[in-house]
């Protein structure tokens, strides 16, 4: 892909550029990243392929309470990344961030092991409090580790290589890797605690690495060392007196905390929504207008940072219907599929490890076909690529909407969940990735790990809406049904096709709007 410097912007804002790349292959840096974030993963999706079960099974809590706590769970994940984000533009920098948020993660892991070890006798009580204990761990540690490592990446590369989407494709490669082998053994495990002491070893693992080889090879094309200090003193687009300046003026300051306390009221004392859900959406409302409102920013920034916050509302309905992949799908596999392959009862975690599996296979073709398209002056901009991938999400649900018209006594076919996963991989590749490359493209260095961290603010939303959607799973032997949008939810096959109408409807808004905001991305595709 091409993408223009601020002084070609200023003579020719949408005239086609020459791409460039500093060398064949990627920088070693890229693969310390990719093995660092292969083990964090690793732990992150190890525990995450046993958690909705650990809760029904062994806590004995019930469905509907067990996928909203899932739901709290993945969508604050996203969310502490904008603190994580902040400390490390105006005080740590990037390696201080991504250490001590994997340290916190891997003591989150191993107070789940306890957590998984009190739940064996009758003291389920002091089990929850500990499993609290470990979410809160992870939570925090992973909003230190996710900006940073994402916004390392791009910083491996000049504004003008061609290779950074290609980049992060690779890099996602890694997140995949270690998602495709940690259900498979965290999930093997009847007893789900040593699932969460093999994530635990797993966080350690990636400290190690990251720790050991971080001085060598994460090194800008300049050969400046990355991620040391604060990156708003590393901006050059800074003066000094910029520099100087406190991290937020009186009026985003206001912006921040007042709108934050306002959003939270409605949402918790008006509409209903529990704590963690009104904390959420309220921030996610609020937090871009921090970043937007910022005085120092030019017209054409500020027109970039609207293209990331506008594609950030299709961000959360892809990862609201995405993340049924954690809990209502995963209520599919272990009740509804027919797992029984030659005599050998597949364990439901299993599944989750399909679509890593297939973003292998697929990631470097797509990758390849991004890079060609650039070549040759025809590569598609970041918002129609985007477009497509909640198009395929969409057709993923519908295929198994169509399995469930009738599920045989046996279960049904494990086909409708891998073809689902499938369609589910290539919509994935087309967003995720390319909104991680867009993200570090058209933000301001100054605001890289910040902007980073309010781009997973979407994500955060969408995963606490994948909770909320989950916990209205039909009960075929309930004699009630949950309503949403007037629609009775009394089958799976009415369930799942919620799911196409969300996405569909996103995709076709998306592509209508692709043209308008390929404008406002200035050159930037």
């Amino acid at each position: 892909m091409s993408i223009n410097n601020e002084q070609d912007l200023e003579t020719s804002l949408d005239m086609p550029v020459s791409v460039e790349s500093s060398g064949k292959g990627h920088p070693k840096g890229l693969y310390v990243l990719f093995v660092t974030e292969f083990w964090e993963r690793f732990s992150y999706y190890g525990m995450r392929a046993i958690f909705i079960l650990y809760m029904t099974k062994m806590l004995l809590l019930d469905k509907a309470l067990a996928s909203n706590i899932y739901g709290s769970y993945t969508g604050l994940v996203y969310l502490t990344p904008l603190i994580g984000g902040y400390m490390a533009d105006r005080y740590w920098g990037n390696r201080k961030s991504i250490f001590v948020g994997g340290t916190l993660m891997a003591i989150g892991q191993f107070l789940m092991f306890f957590s998984a070890t009190f739940a064996m006798g009758a003291d389920k009580g002091f089990a929850t409090t500990l499993m609290w204990c470990g979410l809160t761990a992870l939570i925090f540690g992973n909003g230190f580790f996710k900006p940073n490592i994402s916004t390392m990446v791009g910083q491996l590369y000049t504004d003008t290589d061609v290779r950074k989407d290609s980049a992060y494709t690779i890099f996602y490669m890694g997140i995949n890797a270690g998602a495709l082998i940690a259900p498979l053994i965290c999930g093997s495990f009847t007893n789900y605690r040593w699932g969460f002491l093999c994530a635990g070893l797993g966080m350690i693992i990636s400290l190690v690495v990251f720790y050991l080889t971080k001085n060598k090879y994460l090194v800008a094309p300049d050969g400046r060392q990355l991620g040391v200090g604060a990156n708003k003193l590393n901006d050059v687009s800074q003066s000094a007196e910029d520099k100087a300046k406190p991290a937020f003026s009186t009026q985003q300051l206001v912006i921040l905390l007042g709108g934050i306390t306002v959003a939270f009221s409605i949402l918790f004392f008006g509409v209903g929504i529990d704590v963690w859900g009104s904390l959420i959406y309220g921030m996610t409302a609020v937090g871009p207008f921090v970043i937007i409102t910022d005085k120092s920013l030019t017209k054409i920034e500020k027109d970039r940072l609207w293209v990331i916050i506008l594609i950030m509302i299709f961000v959360i309905f892809f990862w609201m219907c995405f993340e049924q992949a954690g809990a209502s799908l995963t209520y599919f596999a272990d009740e509804q599929t027919n797992r029984n392959i030659m005599g050998y009862v597949m364990p439901a975690a299993y599944f989750q490890s399909f679509n890593a599996g297939f973003i292998l296979i697929l990631a470097p073709i797509i990758s390849a076909l991004w890079v060609w398209l650039a070549k040759k002056g025809i590569s598609p901009a970041a918002p129609f690529k985007q477009s497509l991938g909640l198009a395929f999400l969409a057709s993923g649900f519908l295929f198994i909407a169509f399995g469930c018209n009738a599920i045989p006594k046996e279960g049904a076919s494990i086909l409708f969940l891998t073809g689902l996963y499938f369609l589910h991989t290539i919509g994935e590749l087309c967003l995720s990735p390319i909104g991680l490359s867009m993200v570090n493209k058209l933000t301001p260095g100054r605001f890289t790990s910040l902007m980073m961290g309010i781009w997973f603010l979407a994500i955060a939303t969408g995963n606490k809406l994948a909770g909320t959607m989950s916990s209205l799973y039909p009960d075929p032997t309930a004699t009630t049904h949950a309503h949403i949008l007037g629609i009775e939810i009394n089958n799976l096959h009415t369930y799942f096709m919620l799911f196409v109408g969300f996405a569909g409807a996103a995709a076709v808004m998306l592509f209508l709007l692709s043209r308008k905001l390929q404008k406002m991305m200035h050159g930037i595709s």
